[in-house]
């Protein structure tokens, strides 16, 4: 099991498969990196290097005692590509939180290296409600997410993965397998990493960020999305980029990595082959 160091000393653990062109799939919360591991197949069969890492505090990367934040997130994307030696033609998909990722470092990092992003269900560019975000998530809802992590950390999430994989009314239904995997997964989790990162997907405005998006940029949202809303998000990605191509799933939650993972899959090789 690889790993490698980070600026700050944080060790953080990688895969890959496959050999070709590389791409680099990030994360949501509160999950790890294995989250991609169908879509990763699916890249590595179709000749694609499928590249992905547990965000430190979670999976099996160290529980650093801090820098959970977007600057650093940013800056541990940039050492993994540097570890690997990745220089130039890489695509990188974020979902949900990962999309941060993805914003900070086209901003902070000048984009080196990359020539393809895709969000999916992304908090990008502000998850917030506010004055001037007006279809983000109200910050009474974000109270309540802390006050229930503090509280009741492993009952929070049993109810939290509910609307994450639209239980009840997706499409797609999930196995109860796949939930009680996210929720063993969560459980690695630092609960401190856990909640300083909720809060910076939650107050970071990537607004200022958007400028940065100046290569080919995908956008794949669903349209049923509880946790993190399309209107605030994946719709004004579409709007804002020049030429970012939204495509919406009809009805899906937020989880479309488990709901939509073939169609997911397909849409993600169709972008990333240009």
């Amino acid at each position: 099991m690889p790993f490698f160091e980070t600026r700050d000393g944080t060790r953080i653990r990688y895969k890959h498969v496959g050999e070709g062109r590389p791409v680099i799939f990030i994360h949501g919360w509160p999950l790890s990196g294995d989250s991609w591991d169908p879509v990763m197949m699916k890249f590595a069969d179709a000749g694609f290097k499928a590249i992905a890492y547990d965000r430190r505090g979670f999976g099996r990367s160290d529980h650093a005692p801090g820098g959970y934040n977007y600057d650093t997130f940013a800056d541990d994307l940039a050492d993994l590509m540097a570890e690997l030696g990745l220089s130039s033609d890489v695509g990188l998909v974020g979902f949900s939180m990962g999309g941060g990722e993805i914003a900070r470092y086209l901003s902070r990092h000048q984009g080196k290296g990359v020539s393809r992003v895709a969000l999916v269900s992304s908090v990008v560019p502000f998850m917030k409600q506010t004055d001037d975000n007006p279809d983000g998530v109200p910050q009474s809802t974000l109270d309540e997410m802390t006050e229930g992590m503090k509280t009741d950390f492993r009952g929070f999430f049993t109810d939290f993965f509910k609307d994450f994989y639209g239980d009840g009314w997706a499409s797609q239904k999930v196995s109860d397998e796949e939930k009680h995997w996210a929720w063993m997964t969560t459980m690695m989790s630092a609960q401190w990493a856990t909640l300083k990162s909720a809060g910076a997907f939650a107050d970071t405005d990537f607004r200022p960020d958007l400028a940065s998006f100046t290569v080919p940029t995908l956008v794949i949202h669903g349209t049923k999305d509880k946790t993190v809303p399309i209107d605030a998000t994946g719709r004004q990605v579409a709007e804002k980029v020049p030429g970012a191509k939204l495509i919406e799933y009809d009805g899906e939650p937020h989880a479309v990595f488990a709901t939509q993972t073939e169609r997911l899959g397909d849409d993600l090789l169709e972008f990333m082959r240009g």
